[in-house]
């Protein structure tokens, strides 16, 4: 696959590698972070096959594709939270994770190979929530911030107060969280724990790039938390009658109708069962039937 440049941009002390396409799929921003005694990247895209900055090691957001194309150019030390660790060690259980039927996930190993350069890193490294990796004069902080995947994290950069949020990415297509490690209820505690951290900048891995001020975050946060409240008043109203899962998966609460592939009905299917869980904790549907729900 022919794989385009990046482009630099700089806040503070901050280089952001922009992917080509404006960081569309399969392209995603970088990070570039240097301090006086090491330099680290984040998130070594596809833009960066072609040509990567160096950097003495790598942080790696979590185990999806578009985030590590990239991870090939460099033999330093890869640091990945440890619930998406195994993951970014093989490239089986990457393929695994996204939960797609057996001849579709042969495919997705030969694409992460052909396609995204992804291959095992079987010297990867875990982190938690609040490791530091100081680089002299400059710090950056895990924040995780699960929910897309398990181990999904943010990063907190000082002194120039900037955090990056990864695929909290602020697109109008909304939170994903259809993976079998995913969780609709860690990505809204992930929401509102961006919403406590105060930063001058919020970068993103995709088309909406970096957002300054937290006020300005702060509302297209909103924005992208409300597609979540529109995919529940969608579900609400289909089931003016008995629906089940796959009933449910056919009607699409996330991916518009001309969008096809062997990942659309595992997606809609985990999705659905997800907001079919919290509506009947909130008392709004109940199983009229084995296996059909209905809103009460």
């Amino acid at each position: 696959m022919h794989t385009t440049g990046y482009t630099e941009a700089e806040y503070g002390g901050v280089t952001v590698l922009v992917g080509a396409g404006r960081g569309a799929y399969p392209y995603a921003h970088s990070v570039l972070v240097r301090g006086t005694a090491e330099t680290l990247v984040i998130d070594p895209s596809l833009s960066l096959v072609a040509s990567a900055p160096p950097a003495d090691l790598v942080l790696v957001s979590h185990a999806h594709e578009d985030h590590l194309a990239g991870l090939g150019r460099y033999d330093g030390p890869v640091h990945a939270h440890e619930n998406d660790l195994a993951a970014v060690r093989s490239r089986a259980v990457m393929a695994a994770g996204y939960g797609l039927p057996p001849d579709a996930t042969e495919q997705t190993r030969a694409m992460l190979r052909d396609r995204f350069h992804v291959r095992d890193r079987p010297d990867a490294t875990g982190f938690t929530d609040g490791a530091v990796f100081d680089l002299g004069g400059r710090t950056v902080t895990v924040v995780h911030l699960p929910g897309h995947t398990a181990g999904h994290s943010g990063f907190l950069i000082e002194p120039d107060g900037f955090l990056f949020v990864a695929d909290i990415d602020l697109t109008s297509f909304g939170p994903f969280y259809g993976d079998v490690g995913s969780s609709l209820a860690d990505f809204e505690a992930s929401l509102r724990r961006c919403r406590e951290i105060g930063a001058r900048w919020y970068g993103t891995a995709h088309q909406k790039g970096v957002i300054e001020g937290a006020e300005e975050f702060g509302r297209r946060l909103d924005a992208f938390a409300a597609v979540v409240e529109r995919r529940d008043a969608t579900l609400l109203s289909y089931l003016d009658e008995p629906r089940t899962v796959e009933e449910i998966a056919e009607r699409r609460l996330v991916y518009r109708p001309h969008v096809e592939g062997p990942h659309v009905r595992p997606v809609e299917r985990r999705i659905a069962a997800q907001h079919l869980s919290r509506l009947a904790d909130r008392g709004m549907i109940a199983e009229v039937e084995a296996g059909r729900f209905r809103a009460t």
